[in-house]
């Protein structure tokens, strides 16, 4: 029996499930075994710090979806999903732990056998963080009269428009990470250590705001300056902060496992006149992109005038300006279905969430200047208050 307080109520994971069910239909699958824990969570209300080692949630087209993983995590599982049947968790031993005389998959093909689908049409994430080749070489070994198909986003497509609930924790992870850049403010200033600052970033997050507490979230704290900030990833070292530097923070508040990411640029000194041109470019250019934001328009719509308007102002950006955002476990906080750039005609409906990321780097520094999304009946909605503009302290 379920003794986690679960996140949502069992009527809503029967709706997930049960849009998951026409989507497997669609696609003539009789079963899917999905990896991604955001997926497992999305579909049983799983959590836990597991995925370092193989586990899956089996949904078929008939009975409750069964969690599977390694023994030692099955009574997190009963925690935490909503099922408490006694053949909803499946547990495999230790032994198969990384172990290179043989593989979980192996003891997943039994279970798949078990459950009548020894020649069924099954459906696993091939292009996934948590299923590999090898994975996938001993379980299409050990079923050798099954049919695998790729069902990568099968499950992540049903997650684009959000509930009610979910919509709730993502704007209590708005109000987190609202207090972590207010944090970064405060503190921030020449000579203070880049990793002392990250460690009030967390420190912040987690204790949470308006009384609702942080977890952890998918990517670490992104806080590049001068040179570094060229380059989108990099994360911190101990280096002090140098007058003259710009440092984007590109960090995310998390409740329960919902992330919300935002982006701000600290100038420290006097700006020179590239940036404060940059900034105003890409001030216009969210404008004309969240024009775009409203049902019916396509995901592309807002990345065409996003892209338009930073072009007039002698800019460009090559990459993609915007994705999808939700329930996520590291490493990323993306859906990894819809993104903000031409040729996706992903159709915008109201309760999908973005983070909008229109994101410059120059030639001695970054900007970055975000705002996560949320569409609602009649347009959009900034789930943040953070003042959008560069900031700058002296």
């Amino acid at each position: 029996m379920t003794t986690y307080e679960k996140n949502f109520t069992t009527q809503e994971y029967h709706r997930r499930i049960a849009k998951t069910r026409r989507a497997m239909e669609a696609r003539g699958l009789e079963a899917i075994a999905v990896c991604d824990p955001s997926n497992m969570s999305w579909l049983t209300g799983y959590d836990g710090w597991s995925f370092y080692v193989y586990q899956a949630v089996i949904l078929t087209q008939e009975g409750g979806p069964v969690w599977w993983g390694r023994e030692m995590d099955a009574q997190g599982a009963r925690r935490t999903v909503f099922m408490d049947g006694p053949d909803s968790i499946r547990g495999y031993d230790d032994t198969f732990v990384q172990n290179p005389e043989k593989h979980p998959m192996q003891e997943l093909a039994k279970l798949l056998a078990e459950l009548g689908l020894e020649t069924g049409k099954i459906g696993v994430e091939m292009d996934n963080y948590y299923y590999s080749a090898a994975a996938h070489q001993s379980l299409t070994a050990a079923l050798p009269k099954a049919s695998f198909s790729d069902a990568t986003g099968l499950v992540n497509w049903q997650r684009a428009v959000k509930s009610e609930r979910e919509i709730e924790y993502m704007r209590r992870a708005a109000r987190i990470v609202e207090a972590m850049h207010a944090r970064i403010f405060e503190l921030a200033e020449p000579g203070v250590r880049k990793n002392d600052l990250i460690a009030e970033i967390y420190a912040t997050g987690i204790r949470g705001a308006h009384g609702f507490w942080g977890d952890y979230p998918a990517i670490v704290p992104m806080a590049p300056s001068g040179l570094d900030a060229t380059a989108p990833h990099i994360t911190w070292d101990d280096r002090p902060l140098e007058t003259g530097e710009a440092t984007f923070f590109e960090i995310a508040g998390a409740h329960r496992r919902y992330q919300c990411p935002q982006s701000r640029t600290l100038f420290l000194g006097e700006v020179p006149q590239k940036y404060r041109d940059a900034e105003a470019a890409v001030l216009d250019a969210i404008d004309a992109g969240l024009e775009q934001a409203k049902p019916g328009n396509q995901a592309q719509d807002i990345a065409n005038a996003f892209n338009a308007t930073l072009n007039k102002a002698g800019f460009e950006k090559d990459s993609r300006c915007g994705y999808a955002i939700g329930i996520s476990y590291p490493p990323d906080w993306g859906e990894r279905t819809i993104s903000f750039r031409r040729g996706d005609t992903s159709i915008l409906e109201p309760g999908m969430t973005f983070h909008f990321m229109p994101a410059l780097w120059l030639d001695d520094g970054g900007l970055e200047i975000t705002e996560p999304i949320l569409i609602t009946e009649d347009g959009y909605e900034c789930l943040c208050d953070t003042p959008r503009e560069l900031w700058v302290k002296s």
